[in-house]
């Protein structure tokens, strides 16, 4: 049960709210701590991006909210108002380090379409070979859920961006320790868990129902996804508790602190932005095409029985529930040709991913 930290050179480091907020506004005590320790690792040789939680908190505060804000248009209110101050902060902390920041703000559209996929990962290569730290949030003043532009949290955020950036460890900062068997809060006698091989059915019945703070989003749950899309791109991932005295410089040191998970053997990057993709529409398709699929066919029109949704070519749809593919065809095309014997090629064996 090793945890492999001497081949990272590059690190995903996810702050949650809980860490960054308190009665009084922003916790500056942390983000100076917190910033203070990115700067020696930059010193020790890795490349930092950071993906930091706290706006809508920050928003909040500037209004007096202090109670869970549940209305969608508030959020994004909030998000818009603490946005730019929790970037102040950033940037005058780092300043005294001499480090330079970026800010990334990202909707699910982004990642889920290749080329601008693609820019974003060139413009982040560029930022780190000049020893930028990129800091992204989601885009909450447009993102919703209803209208399929959302993350959801920013654990799902960090673990897109470690995976999408070939990051080598993704650190999950909170207030908590790592994973228990059992809720801790409950005295139960819960154990933290060192180490995790695997994230079986067991594990996640470990994180219960354990939400998050006030003004986030995630929890324990969601943080168990983050490893295990972090782990399909050969990422290891660790939750440890962001107010443990110098937690990152005695991670990557090699501590045992916190929870760590695993890597999986890593799966070249377009199956991965195939796999993390949300879809754009439904294809189904009848058995026998399912079974040529699976034999390393291409989909044909012919065994396509109905298309849900609208969507151009190029763009990811899920395939019966039990895959994803990149299209050739758009939408109308597809509907036109449905049962259609001639050999028009609706997807590639390539660009097809069985879930």
């Amino acid at each position: 049960m090793h945890r492999n930290t001497e081949l990272v050179k590059r690190i995903t480091i996810k702050i949650g709210t809980n860490l960054l907020s308190k009665e009084s506004g922003i916790n500056i005590d942390f983000l100076k701590d917190i910033t203070s320790q990115i700067f020696a690792l930059q010193n020790m040789g890795y490349k930092v991006l950071l993906v930091s939680s706290g706006a809508i908190g920050l928003g909040a505060g500037e209004l007096g909210i202090t109670e869970r804000i549940q209305a969608i248009p508030m959020r994004q209110a909030c998000a818009s108002i603490g946005q730019p101050i929790l970037m102040q902060y950033y940037r005058e902390l780092f300043q005294g380090v001499d480090i330079i920041i970026s800010q990334i703000i990202l909707t699910r559209e982004v990642l889920n379409n290749r080329m601008s996929f693609i820019n974003l990962k060139n413009a982040v290569e560029t930022l780190l070979d000049l020893r930028v730290i990129p800091i992204f949030n989601e885009n909450d003043s447009v993102s919703t859920s209803e209208i399929g532009t959302a993350f959801g949290d920013n654990d799902t955020l960090s673990a897109l961006i470690a995976s999408k950036t070939d990051s080598d460890l993704l650190v999950i900062l909170t207030d908590i320790d790592g994973l228990y068997n059992k809720d801790p809060a409950k005295g139960n006698g819960a154990v933290l868990i060192p180490y995790i091989e695997d994230i079986n059915d067991e594990v996640k019945s470990w994180a219960g129902n354990v939400s998050g703070s006030t003004f986030s989003t995630g929890g324990m749950k969601t943080k168990l996804t983050a490893a295990e899309i972090a782990a399909s791109a050969g990422c290891a991932s660790i939750i440890a508790d962001g107010r443990e005295d110098n937690i990152l410089v005695r991670l990557l040191k090699g501590e045992q602190l916190g929870t760590y998970f695993a890597p999986k053997d890593k799966i070249p990057q377009r199956i991965r932005w195939i796999m993390h993709t949300q879809p754009s529409g439904t294809i189904i398709i009848d058995e026998g095409a399912v079974d040529a699929l699976r034999n390393k066919k291409s989909l044909l029109p012919v065994g396509v029985i109905r298309v849900e949704g609208v969507f151009e070519r190029g763009t990811v749809v899920m395939i019966n529930n039990v895959a994803k593919a990149v299209t050739s065809c758009n939408s109308e095309e597809i509907r036109r040709n449905i049962g259609n014997t001639r050999r028009a090629i609706i997807a590639r064996p390539e660009d097809i991913v069985f879930l």
